[in-house]
């Protein structure tokens, strides 16, 4: 495409002009620049000041228009004023790979100021529900009540199954050196599996005592900081201590 197929900007009459001159000069400029004599006598973009486009294109070629030059799409145009001052910079268009970028960097950029939101909320929130050290060993103390509740529990299960197992094995003294009745011995099956399964549930809640101590103390650390003066959001995350994996022997007793 040659410079030929962009229109050139027309020229502006200058001002103050008189009545014969400007009347002159609008006589050559229909015969030198035809198309901006119509425009400026419909008030079209020339008359009305829409800028000059201008940009370099892949061959070096200095391009100009009075609109948008498509050579230049993927290149910035700069739109200048008649008297040739930056009026503004058209940025060039994006390719549908380079717009798939940039919509996933923005994506990315939402999601960090979301967490980082997130942050301030939660370190907020935290101190306003700790204000000293007092307030969350209390909040401790009853996490941990909590656990030692179902120790205590199952360990009242232990003796119970231990109080039924009794009987038991005294009915199956009668049978040594016979078969014993199947119901004799599915009893004591099922009692061996409910101990199993309460001493398992036994490991877990020791665990468990010691994951809500591990919380604690580093929400602990995490709020001496913001007691300290720290900005919400600027500690990052609280590490978290995740909950042990029950065994084989509750999760069968489970089912």
């Amino acid at each position: 495409m040659s410079d030929r197929s962009y229109r050139p900007a027309c020229p502006r009459l200058p001002a103050p002009m008189s009545v014969l001159a400007a009347a002159t000069l609008s006589a050559l400029l229909a015969g030198a620049w035809p198309s901006c004599a119509v425009a400026q006598a419909r008030g079209g973009p020339a008359a009305s000041g829409a800028g000059i486009y201008t940009c370099v294109d892949d061959r070096g070629r200095r391009l100009t228009s009075d609109r948008p030059i498509p050579d230049c799409v993927a290149k910035e145009q700069r739109v200048l004023n008649s008297d040739g001052s930056l009026r503004r910079v058209v940025p060039p268009t994006l390719t549908a790979e380079e717009r798939a970028e940039q919509e996933a960097a923005e994506r990315r950029a939402a999601l960090e100021r979301a967490a980082k939101a997130d942050a301030v909320r939660r370190d907020r929130n935290l101190v306003i529900r700790y204000p000293n050290e007092a307030s969350h060993r209390k909040a401790r103390e009853a996490a941990l009540d909590t656990v030692r509740m179902a120790i205590r529990a199952t360990e009242q299960r232990v003796q119970e199954l231990a109080v039924e197992r009794k009987p038991l094995l005294e009915e199956a003294e009668f049978y040594q050196g016979r078969q014993m009745p199947l119901r004799l011995k599915q009893q004591i099956d099922a009692n061996d599996a409910a101990v199993e399964a309460q001493r398992a549930a036994a490991t877990n809640q020791e665990a468990e005592l010691v994951r809500v101590n591990r919380l604690y103390d580093a929400e602990l650390a995490h709020l001496r900081k913001l007691w300290a003066g720290a900005l919400p959001g600027s500690l990052g995350a609280i590490p978290t201590a995740e909950p042990p994996p029950p065994s084989r022997a509750a999760a069968s007793a489970a089912r």
